[in-house]
């Protein structure tokens, strides 16, 4: 049958990052997710938007941050990337609708309301100012052990036989929400974390079940991971974390050979059949593990098959660029090296579109799922817990320690301490406060910056390969819904 009247297809993120949701509105309408996505560094922050509800009082214009891209047939891809996260395609009739707002006009009719829920149309006040809220999130890493069963070509951890007890990971879990409180969050997200979090499994156990006992008589929401390498999970861990729904995020670097040479084992063989028979068996229980996918000049041409690997089995994931590491060798990939690659992976998703989006997951710090000013939380939402208690700013930075989980507020000591990389927003750093892009990536990892160029206060060094790729990302999405 044909439509007659304007329609939309529409790609959200989604925020909950565990969950997908279909809509059906005005139209055709079309909604897809992510899952959750989840890496081994400092969440971005995600401040989302304080705006109005879209509606016909006031005057809509269209934002001068809107990104368009024509499409065949005469459609249109939409992105404003200081909005929603949502990618839009357009028909004819929906793409002439927003052109009349060329002036401020009244947002009338459900078209309109759709338009300016997407961002794609917005108040005229807004069009000076990006109005961030804080993040409803604060982030409490828990380095269990220093053991670990791997000796990771990259690994910035510290190393030794020390493990966390019970008693300092509930002391860290009522740091945690005490801050919280004093902060007005209303989710703890914790990171189960190391060296290998499994070698401390029972630490696990305990630790969440009294976090459990507390969100609940604090009414403060819970949300829990545990980031292993994937070689000691046992069958009876894999359903207890599926019973008491924490999430599971493994690494796997590459397919064979390229995830080996990145992560042997302690005895120089190799770990990539484990971690895909642990993969598979935590799938047989209804556990579906993120992937995250650490790119280094030694894998970074084989992303494509990572990446295929993942989206055969339904699997979310996420690729991280290597950080550079005092005292190892250098890993990074060359700009042009990682261009290829991403550029190979969009081809894959032109020639074989997948049935979810996968943007979210493609470019390291980059966040599409919504504006933000902090590449991560360092600094803001996140605190790092060593195993005897002491507290850090950033999980690589551990050694630097600002507070303990026995004082009062242990995220006050790490907003006030000026000690250890400087987490600056975005419109602070040289290169970025003009970029279309700038809450995207918002400058990326400042730790980075730092090792590399000696200052926080500039762009990326990958800043050539974010604006190279998000363009093309973004249309990707777009072409992928039609």
């Amino acid at each position: 049958m044909k439509i007659e009247f304007p329609f939309l297809l529409v790609s959200y993120p989604d925020r909950t990052r565990e969950s997908d949701c279909a809509c059906a509105e005005q139209g055709v309408f079309f909604s897809t997710s992510d899952g959750f996505s989840e890496s081994d560094c400092a969440c971005a922050v995600g401040e989302g938007l304080d705006a109005p509800p879209p509606s016909a009082a006031g005057r809509w214009v269209l934002p001068p941050t809107l990104y368009r891209v024509p499409l065949p047939n005469g459609r249109q891809l939409v992105f404003n990337p200081v909005r929603s996260g949502a990618v839009a395609v357009l028909d004819k009739g929906a793409s002439a609708h927003p052109r009349s707002f060329t002036y401020p006009y009244p947002s009338t009719g459900p078209l309109s309301r759709r338009l300016a829920a997407l961002g794609i149309l917005v108040p005229q006040e807004e069009t000076r100012r990006t109005p961030f809220l804080p993040p409803p999130t604060l982030t409490a890493w828990l380095h269990l052990t220093t053991r670990c069963n791997l000796r990771c070509a990259y690994c910035y951890a510290p190393r030794g036989g020390i493990d966390m007890s019970p008693d300092v990971g509930r002391a860290a879990v009522d740091a945690a929400f005490r801050s919280a409180l004093a902060h007005g969050f209303t989710v703890v997200k914790i990171k189960y974390a190391g060296g290998e979090p499994t070698l401390n499994f029972s630490t696990v156990q305990a630790v969440h079940t009294y976090a459990q006992q507390r969100a609940i008589r604090l009414g403060i929401g819970l949300d829990a991971v545990l980031l292993s390498n994937g070689v000691a999970l046992t069958p009876s861990m894999l359903e207890w974390l599926q019973e008491e729904e924490v999430r599971l995020a493994i690494s796997l670097d590459g397919m064979g050979p390229a995830h080996d040479r990145q992560r042997p084992r302690a005895e120089g063989k190799g770990s990539f059949e484990i971690v895909v028979a642990t993969v598979d068996r935590a799938r047989a229980v209804g556990l579906l593990p993120h992937l995250s996918v650490t790119v280094t000049r030694h894998n970074v041409d084989r992303l494509p098959e990572v990446i295929a690997f993942a989206l055969d089995r339904g699997l979310t994931f996420n690729l991280n660029f290597v950080r550079p590491v005092p005292g190892t060798p250098d890993l990074m990939p060359s700009a042009k090296r990682l261009i290829a690659a991403l550029r190979a992976v969009v081809k894959m998703m032109e020639q074989h579109p997948p049935h979810r989006r996968i943007i979210d997951g493609l470019l390291d710090r980059c966040d599409l799922t919504g504006p933000h000013r902090y590449p991560c939380g360092v600094g803001h939402s996140y605190l790092v817990v060593d195993p005897r208690g002491a507290v850090a700013r950033c999980h690589m930075e551990m050694h630097t320690r600002v507070s303990t989980v026995w004082e009062e507020d242990p995220l006050e000591a790490v907003r006030a301490t000026e000690v250890g990389v400087r987490n600056l927003p975005v419109e602070a750093k040289d290169g970025c406060r003009n970029c279309l892009w700038r809450y995207i990536c918002a400058g990326s990892c400042p730790l980075l910056a730092r090792r590399l160029v000696g200052r926080e206060d500039v762009r990326s060094p990958y800043c050539e390969v974010y604006r190279t790729i998000l363009p093309e990302l973004v249309r990707a999405e777009g072409m992928r819904l039609l």
